[in-house]
């Protein structure tokens, strides 16, 4: 069972990246608060890892806290949550706020996340509210105030672009999201107008 994962960083995109160590390399799903920490392709990277096993696959999903790890696993245990929609949730929304809006029954706001109805936030909710007081609430990394950018999207909103589609959101209506969170205003690092968009998204 691999737990930890330390090696090269070969490639990376929004919830998707391969990690060579030892000669292999290892293609491991994470969340977008993961994604927006890595260093460039070619730095080493270390991940913690989630190994899950199924009848037919074997699948690594990285997270760069042990926060985020602890999260995702209890989120797998609630019912009718698996670790694609899990990831989907960690992208939704950072652990400290995914925590807070838990343990303050925000069903409304849970079911923002692409992905999550009445009832699962619901059920989120009730299994989840009294077993995340081990998971500490980090500082959130926010961005400041954006220049004015061109029309054509850059590097960093390509990657947010990709990051709501591959949430399921519809291209169109992820150019609009990327298109108003810009002009509101949200800075230019990956996770704060990844969040912006998501909420602006329809």
């Amino acid at each position: 069972m691999i737990a930890f994962l330390r090696g090269t960083l070969l490639e990376k995109s929004p919830n998707q990246v391969v990690v060579e160590a030892g000669g292999v390399g290892y293609d491991v799903t994470v969340p977008v608060s993961t994604f927006s920490a890595l260093p460039a392709a070619g730095a080493e990277v270390r991940l913690r890892i989630h190994t899950h096993v199924r009848e037919d696959a074997l699948a690594l999903f990285g997270f760069a806290t042990q926060d985020e790890k602890a999260v995702f696993e209890k989120l797998i245990g609630v019912s009718g949550i698996g670790p694609k929609l899990a990831v989907t949730v960690l992208s939704g929304l950072a652990v400290e706020d995914l925590v807070s809006a838990i343990r303050a029954s925000e069903v409304a706001r849970l079911v923002r996340i692409p992905g999550v109805g009445k009832k699962t936030a619901e059920r989120m909710v009730l299994e989840l509210r009294d077993k995340l007081d081990a998971v500490a609430a980090g500082a959130v990394s926010t961005g400041g105030g954006a220049a004015p950018a061109p029309s054509a999207f850059s590097a960093v909103e390509m990657d947010v672009l990709s990051a709501l589609t591959n949430l399921g959101c519809q291209r169109a209506a992820a150019e609009v999201a990327v298109r108003k969170a810009k002009a509101g205003g949200a800075g230019p690092e990956f996770e704060p107008l990844f969040r912006k968009a998501l909420e602006l998204v329809r």
